[in-house]
């Protein structure tokens, strides 16, 4: 290419990048679609050139904003034009997703925050293409002060028993507990073992003086509390 052209595309790749830059500063929640925010991210690994085409590939390739940022390193760094340095950065920006919803779920109480505890829940689990166990201990004044991951695999009693549940209660000195999986399906809906296990529990906490506030299970974009189903 010569050197005139070459600076030409230079100077236009600048200029794009400045105008998202202001459009992502002076814009509200969606200044920029999710390719062009994924554009964005993309630029602190990738100095120069457009990130266009490979925001794009992407997306393709995983099917959809958050897919990417949930996708393991490795595989985004074998889409074309991504390294190790590019797949990195959006790894820390799933990482800070997760850490800024799991801070704003710790500072309050999980009840009174409900909507917060699943919107964590929905960054951490919803697009999982396993599925995922974890019980979420709570002190008296219902703050967490553990997220347990119990199990990965379904939920049964192989994979969680009750008993070993309310021993760990006793151990961190929770006073009550919140039971939560994901459906890899996407469909929330609780199967029989969901609701005889989450039975068992709450008998066993019932017995030893642990409350379990509730078991909710995470689909893809959406949820079911069994204590809403009136299964608790």
């Amino acid at each position: 290419m010569p050197e005139e052209a070459s600076n030409a595309a230079a100077h236009a790749g600048t200029g794009h990048r400045e105008r998202l830059r202001q459009r992502l500063l002076k814009g509200g929640a969606d200044a920029l679609a999710d390719y062009e925010l994924l554009e964005f991210l993309l630029f602190s690994a990738i100095r120069q050139g457009d990130t266009k085409p490979l925001a794009k590939r992407l997306i393709e390739r995983f099917g959809s904003f958050a897919s990417v940022l949930d996708a393991d390193p490795g595989a985004l760094a074998q889409v074309k034009g991504m390294g190790m340095a590019s797949a990195a950065a959006l790894h820390a920006v799933s990482l800070a997703a997760r850490r800024k919803a799991r801070g704003t779920v710790e500072q309050k109480p999980v009840l009174g925050s409900w909507q917060a505890l699943l919107d964590y829940l929905a960054i951490d689990m919803g697009d999982l293409k396993h599925e995922r166990v974890r019980v979420l201990y709570l002190d008296t004044r219902n703050r967490l002060i553990d997220d347990h991951l119990a199990a990965e695999g379904s939920i049964d009693e192989a994979a969680i028993h009750p008993r070993e549940v309310i021993r760990r209660a006793f151990d961190k000195g929770a006073s009550a507990l919140i039971l939560v999986h994901n459906h890899p399906s996407g469909d929330p809906e609780p199967s029989r073992a969901d609701i005889q296990i989450t039975s068992r529990i709450a008998e066993a906490g019932r017995l030893l003086g642990i409350t379990v506030h509730d078991h909710v299970i995470v689909g893809r974009g959406t949820h079911v509390s069994l204590r809403a189903k009136g299964l608790i």
